[in-house]
């Protein structure tokens, strides 16, 4: 306790105990969000209370959390980057139980075909194949029989005559790039780091428009809604050019204008020339019902009647489904999309080599921001104002076809349903630490590491257990049960004492790592340095 007899000042100034022992956790790598689960072990039949690392990815939810999910990426990152072998993925053979849920889905298929063309009721047939399907699953297999059963939506693949066309080479069966090979006989495999940035939206100084009057809001909300996508379209023209399945490791992160731009470690190399004209030709149209005229505004707004949808408030009139709205666009010869993303003219490429500084420094600078909300580079009080007109330029923007600001131009979103408001869009890129940017912050191709990220995190787990002297045992995946602990628990202990008790272990398994670390070194424990587990 503190002395009370001490002026206040001085009582203020004294760290308080709670404070200190989070401030301890974060410096030992312990999650300061831990989620208490009950594990019951089948075997013993013996429940117990097991804290689970929150996982967060953010430094302001959980530091230690969002360092671990860093250090994973970066691992994954370096170890895809420069493979020089094909990675080989191929599906595990099919069980005998997979083989016989698939024959008996066949034979109920027949049977649900065979009333159809008879005009029978197919109710219980339809009931027997959707339970059949989540069994397939279950079973360990993965996507759906009948694959797409939705017709997809087809515009013309005609290239726009303001962009340019680009070489297309035949495609090769391999994710590797070339190889050179040096006067010397030294073989060489070099890889691409490239950044791309959207174009400008006004003069900017310092990250904030020079006139913000001026700056081009809108255009800036629209292009931070589909950068997504656009990446997606560099990705497959980049292929196309390359003639083989590039691979590739980006990271989205925010400028200091707050537009939204893309790093992105390639494997294998193209010429400079190529990728800049590539990005110049790369561009994505936006084929969604315009939202350019303001239909439906303050109190004049859509009503919800059960059964039918939502109505025009004056004229009763049913508001157009997301899909007749579709059909009206695809129906009319005319039609413009509603907006057409590109790429800025500021194209960065950089040649790296394996095992070089460079290669480091770009990996550290992929992973530079990860930690970070897109909103969180604001500083000086022009940014933040700069930031709040963002966002009001997004508020109204649809952000996907099941956005409730689409009742504001008259269009029902998709999915649409009671309590539906314009301006309150719950989706993840109106909420202002996003700031337009829905999509994730991390881009890995499948064939990059021929690894997943839940492999990657075991190759640590591995290997902190050998330093430790331990042997990483499989577990049976159906040894334990897990259930949340209700809130309110009595039995669960105050996280204080959790954090305490994770310290301790931390403190334990560093000064075990020292001292096999002196043992290799033949330095003395107490100086040598502990590896972070």
């Amino acid at each position: 306790m503190t002395d009370r007899s001490l002026p206040r000042a001085v009582r203020l100034a004294t760290p308080q105990a709670r404070e200190v022992v989070v401030e301890v956790a974060k410096l030992h790598g312990v999650c300061i969000r831990p989620v208490p689960l009950k594990r019951l072990d089948t075997h013993t039949r013996q429940w117990e209370t097991i804290d689970v690392p929150c996982g967060a990815t953010m430094d302001s939810k959980c530091p230690s959390c969002a360092k671990r999910n860093k250090q994973l990426r970066m691992a994954q990152c370096r170890e895809g980057w420069h493979l020089d072998e094909e990675p080989a993925i191929t599906p595990d053979p099919a069980s005998d139980e997979q083989r016989w849920l698939i024959e008996f889905r066949a034979d109920i298929q027949a049977q649900r075909d065979q009333a159809d063309r008879l005009g029978e009721d197919t109710t219980d047939l339809d009931a027997v194949i959707v339970g059949l399907d989540e069994e397939i699953n279950e079973a360990g297999m993965r996507g759906n029989v009948l694959g797409r059963t939705t017709p997809k939506r087809s515009r013309s693949t005609r290239r726009r005559q303001d962009a340019p066309n680009l070489p297309k080479r035949t495609m090769t069966n391999t994710t590797l790039g070339r190889v050179f090979t040096g006067s010397d006989g030294k073989v060489y495999r070099p890889s691409l780091f490239v950044t791309l940035t959207l174009p400008s939206y006004g003069k900017v100084m310092n990250g904030t428009p020079v006139d913000p009057d001026a700056y081009d809001y809108a255009r800036a909300a629209r292009d931070a809604l589909h950068f997504s996508k656009l990446i997606d379209r560099f990705v497959q023209n980049l292929r196309r050019v390359a003639g083989y399945d590039v691979q590739y490791f980006a990271s989205v992160e925010p400028q200091k204008r707050l537009a939204p731009h893309l790093h992105m470690a390639v494997r294998g190399t193209l010429p400079r020339a190529e990728i800049k004209q590539i990005a110049a030709a790369t561009y994505h149209q936006v084929w969604w019902p315009s939202a350019d005229e303001v239909r439906f505004d303050g109190d004049h707004l859509p009503v919800w009647e059960d059964g039918i949808g939502y109505l025009d408030p004056a004229t009763g009139e049913v508001l157009p489904t997301w899909d007749q709205a579709l059909d009206q666009l695809d129906a009319d010869d005319d039609a413009q999309p509603a907006h057409v993303i590109r790429f800025g003219d500021q194209v960065d490429v950089k040649g790296v080599l394996a095992g070089t500084p460079d290669a480091d420094q770009c990996i550290r600078y992929l992973s530079k921001y990860l930690t970070k909300s897109i909103s969180e580079a604001l500083g000086r009080q022009a940014q933040r104002e700069h930031a709040a007109r963002f966002v009001d330029a997004l508020r109204y923007e649809p952000c996907s076809p099941t956005c409730p600001n689409w009742l504001r131009y008259g269009v029902q979103p998709k999915g649409a349903r009671e309590g539906m408001t314009p301006g309150r869009c719950r989706g993840k890129a109106h909420k202002p630490e996003h700031l337009g940017y829905a999509g994730r912050r991390v881009l890995v191709s499948r064939k990059w590491s021929n690894k997943t990220l839940t492999e990657h995190k075991q190759d640590r787990r591995t290997w902190v257990l050998e330093a430790l002297g331990q042997t990483d045992e499989a577990t049976d995946p159906h040894r334990y049960v897990w259930r949340p602990v209700p809130a309110g628990d009595a039995n669960l202990e105050p996280l204080a004492v959790r954090l305490l008790r994770s310290i301790h272990e931390r403190q334990r398994w560093r000064a075990h790592l020292r001292e096999l670390e002196a043992q290799a070194t033949g330095q003395d424990p107490s100086v040598t340095e502990g590896v972070a587990a």
